[in-house]
Formats: C-alpha cells, sequence, structure tokens
C-alpha cells in the first residue's frame, strides 16, 4: 500500500438549529450528588 499511496480529503460542517430556551423551572432544578441519592435510597428502605 506504500507504493500508492491515496489522500482523502473530508469537509465537515453543521447545521445551526435553533435551540429553545429552557423554561424557569428546569433552569433553576440542580443536580442531586451520588452520595445524597444513595443516602435517600438507604433512608427509603428502613
Amino acid at each position: 500500500y506504500m507504493s500508492s499511496p491515496c489522500h482523502i480529503e473530508m469537509i465537515l460542517t453543521e447545521k445551526e438549529q435553533i435551540v429553545p430556551k429552557p423554561e424557569e423551572e428546569v433552569a433553576q432544578k440542580k443536580k442531586i450528588s451520588q452520595k445524597k441519592l444513595k443516602k435517600q435510597k438507604l433512608m427509603a428502605r428502613e
């Protein structure tokens, strides 16, 4: 394959997407840490 090298050129573009802004409630939601989730699961079992 070294005696006949090949050159491939690819040009990629992304289409612009208009992303709607999330609602107020969704934006205020906080992620719960893994530790807190585990604690909640343990407390629910008891």
